[in-house]
């Protein structure tokens, strides 16, 4: 090689000019030069420098010639495959003009096609590289080794890897010392399977390769990756590192950081391991075993938005690896909770999962639990099937904890029965485990589910039985809030007001931040008409501040007590104004801490209406039920604003509908409120049989009995002053006065029942005007 590099530098200086075509010459001279300077920093691995110092030499000879003979074939394909081998992506396009150039001149040129072929497999047109190699060798198929290494590589990437294997080998057959074709069998051999055999085989033929290259850096990264599965990180750490200094191409750099990465992942050191994940993503974005390891990193950091962002890099590349889906749909649900895009994010990701492993317990429980609150039946489903595969494959029994939940869901279905079941065989459970010393049993479980059986006792009506589950809580947990809560509440449901107090009472010192206590007693005050008592609670409630939710709570309760005061038969009426402007600063306020909170819009709404603000109040409870279409109090204020407005017939449609909506086809006010509509519409057969549904719901009241008779008595004044009547007509008039009578007889001895004005024409004028709901 050096008589070589001699001769070819002294003929630019000391050979002879004077004979025809001496400039050709002169060319292919600088040419070899040029291309032996590129083979040698092709192959140079150890010095960057002197690889740089090889690539300048070649330019300046390659230039050189240039000024020659530009346009001459061979010494374009010289020229484009110095480009080609120079590895910048900026030299791609250059090459390939210069490829064209060649192959119109002679279509057939070898060298031309091989570097299209390269050139179409580094964009990743494999279709295209395999027909240029293909040509190739149809022209020359005694070639090289490497046109069958190119064909395999084609193949490879198109999973065609039959064919891939046998132009591997066809290639170490013409070369037995190719160490692409070497390397490349070993891959195959590893991807294989795991029969000793192809490890074998794999191990042999790496070895060979590194003998032959040992400065080859995609030789040491496989080299790397089988001493990691041995378990010897020394060596891994040696391979890689060595690889990462020679290699020249990003790619492969990336995947000598991602060994390292992951040597130092399973030595614990945490620190580099990110880095050298870091690194390899930086060097490959599209590497996505790197994205997997540095996702975990950012988990093991707490850095659960990072982690999202590595694991959604995986899936977008393989949308159905199951390990990714069950570890992205975790930390979309645990991640941020309120985050509702995220929940069902997750719950898409566990259904993608459970699809192709319908039986992955983890997935079932993570979708169960994601399902709770949205979908609870689809919920219990999957925590049944959990459990029963939890028993019969797992032959174990299942955690307190989901037991719970089970029950927990049951209740909220009302199947509180079942519910109850569950319960207890979570305390089964848990007692076994604790007995037993297992090491994951939870001792303060057993609080929660305890509690939980109590809460499930009292929807079973069996009070006695829950208030002692309560009390044997409170032996063990003076400071649990709920117990005391709850024992209130059975106390104020009985109508121990005083006992109810005392329970409430008892839970304010464990209770200062969400002043749940003081918003019960609150409540007991408003309960039996207490206003200032109630009003006083409330307003400490607010003066100690707490949360913008039990604050706005708070407000309202403020609102609701000024309004009540409107409607006090005993008020001063020189205050009205003063308490509707209270009222309406309060709900104001509470508008302002829960800006969609519908109560506090609803006592707006009822403030304009007791204003006579009819419109004002008619478009606030209009906008209150565009948020909900759940809110009753909503649908009956609107329909009560058409009353005021003399708007019957919209009124009669909107009590119908509320009433059916809700249900409340035999709620007794509901009755009432649709009688007097269709009393003020002239629709007095419609009056009197709603009535008569009202007197079946409530025999003994005597309101609906008083409007029963007026309504009677004015039927059949109009019956009988009527000239074209029937004879049954007036009888049934007659019949129905005659009822009329007898029972203004039966309500004259419970007159301070009623609540009409003492003149009875106004009596009969008009029915009993409905207040708004608040």
């Amino acid at each position: 090689m050096d008589a070589f590099m001699k001769i070819l530098e002294m003929s630019g200086h000391e050979a002879g000019l004077n004979y025809p075509d001496v400039e050709d010459d002169q060319m292919r001279a600088l040419d070899m030069l040029a291309a032996y300077y590129v083979h040698k920093g092709h192959k140079e691995r150890t010095s960057r420098e002197k690889r740089t110092e090889l690539f300048n030499k070649a330019t300046i000879l390659f230039t050189t010639a240039d000024r020659i003979k530009m346009y001459d074939t061979s010494h374009l394909t010289g020229r484009a495959w110095f480009c080609l081998l120079e590895g910048k992506n900026s030299k791609l396009d250059q090459a390939d003009q210069q490829f064209n150039f060649v192959m119109k001149q002679n279509a057939n040129d070898i060298p031309a096609m091989l570097g299209k072929a390269c050139i179409a497999f580094n964009t990743k047109d494999y279709k295209h590289a395999l027909y240029f190699y293909k040509k190739a060798l149809q022209q020359k198929p005694d070639g090289p080794a490497d046109f069958r290494v190119g064909l395999g590589y084609c193949y490879a990437r198109m999973g065609n890897l039959e064919k891939a294997r046998q132009a591997f080998e066809r290639a170490l057959e013409i070369n037995e010392q190719n160490v692409p074709a070497l390397v490349s069998l070993a891959i195959l051999d590893q991807n294989s399977g795991n029969s000793e055999e192809s490890l074998s085989n794999s191990i042999s033929r790496l070895s060979l390769a590194y003998k032959l290259e040992p400065e080859n850096p995609v030789v040491l990264i496989h080299l790397a990756n089988h001493f990691f599965f041995k378990g010897d990180l020394s060596k891994v750490e040696q391979l890689a590192w060595h690889a990462l200094q020679i290699a020249d191409n990003s790619s492969i750099k990336g995947e000598a950081c991602y060994q390292l990465a992951r040597c130092f992942h399973s030595e614990k050191n945490y620190e580099k391991a990110f880095r050298y994940y870091y690194q390899a993503t930086t060097l490959d974005p599209n590497f996505i075993l790197a994205h997997f390891g540095l996702g975990q990193l950012h988990i093991y950091k707490g850095e659960l938005n990072q982690a999202i962002s590595s694991f959604e890099t995986v899936i977008q590349h393989y949308p159905n690896n199951v390990e990714t889906l069950k570890i992205l749909g975790s930390l979309y649900a645990h991640s941020d909770i309120k985050n509702q895009e995220r929940r069902q994010k997750a719950r898409e990701a566990f259904q993608k999962l459970l699809k192709f492993c319908p039986d992955d317990i983890e997935g079932l429980i993570d979708l169960a639990q994601l399902l709770e609150n949205t979908d609870p039946t689809k919920s219990l489903e999957l925590y049944e099937k959990s459990i029963q595969l939890l028993r019969d494959v797992e032959n174990v029994d299942p955690q307190p904890e989901m037991v719970n939940n089970i029950g927990a869901l049951h209740m909220q279905l009302g199947n509180y029965e079942r519910a109850k079941d569950f319960f207890e065989e979570a305390q089964r459970i848990l007692e076994t485990s604790l007995t037993r010393g297992d090491t994951g049993a939870d001792s303060n479980m057993m609080v929660t589910i305890r509690y939980n059986l109590a809460r499930c006792l009292e929807y079973l009506c069996l009070y006695n039985d829950a208030e002692t589950v309560y009390k044997s809580i409170l032996v063990q947990h003076q400071n649990y809030v709920d117990c005391y809560m709850r024992l209130g509440c059975i106390c104020r449901d009985r109508g121990q007001i005083y006992d109810s107090s005392i329970w409430f009472k008892q839970a304010i010192p464990y209770d200062e931040v969400s002043h749940d206590a003081w918003t019960l007693i609150g409540n007991l005050h408003m309960s039996k008409n207490e206003w200032g008592p109630a009003q006083k609670k409330f307003e400490m409630i607010v003066a100690k501040g707490g949360s913008s939710k039990m604050n706005a709570y708070a407000h309202i309760a403020l609102g609701n007590v000024w309004l009540e005061q409107l409607f006090n038969p005993a008020r001063k009426r020189e205050d009205d104004p003063k308490n509707m402007d209270r009222a309406l600063q309060m709900f104001v306020k509470a508008i302002k801490l829960q800006p969609k909170n519908i109560w506090a819009a609803n006592g707006i709404g009822c403030i304009l209406a007791v204003k006579r603000q009819w419109e004002e109040a008619r478009e606030t409870f209009s906008m209150v039920r565009e948020l909900t279409a759940e809110f009753s109090d909503v649908w009956f204020n609107i329909a009560h604003v058409y009353m005021e407005m003399g708007q019957y017939v919209p009124a009669i449609q909107m009590y119908t509908n509320a009433m059916k909506k809700f249900k409340r086809e035999n709620d007794v006010l509901c009755l009432m409120y649709l009688a007097r509509a269709y009393c003020r519409a002239g629709k007095m057969p419609e009056c009197r049989e709603t009535l008569e549904k009202a007197i079946i719901e409530a025999l003994d009241n005597v309101q609906i009995k008083t409007n029963y008779s007026m309504v009677l008595k004015r039927m059949a004044k109009t019956a009988l002053e009527n000239a074209k009547a029937t004879a049954r007509q007036v009888r049934d008039a007659i019949e129905d006065l005659k009822t009329a009578e007898r029972w203004e007889t039966q309500n004259s001895s419970n007159v301070h029942s009623l609540t009409f004005e003492a003149n009875s024409k106004n009596a009969e004028s008009k029915f009993l005007c409905p207040i708004f709901f608040f």
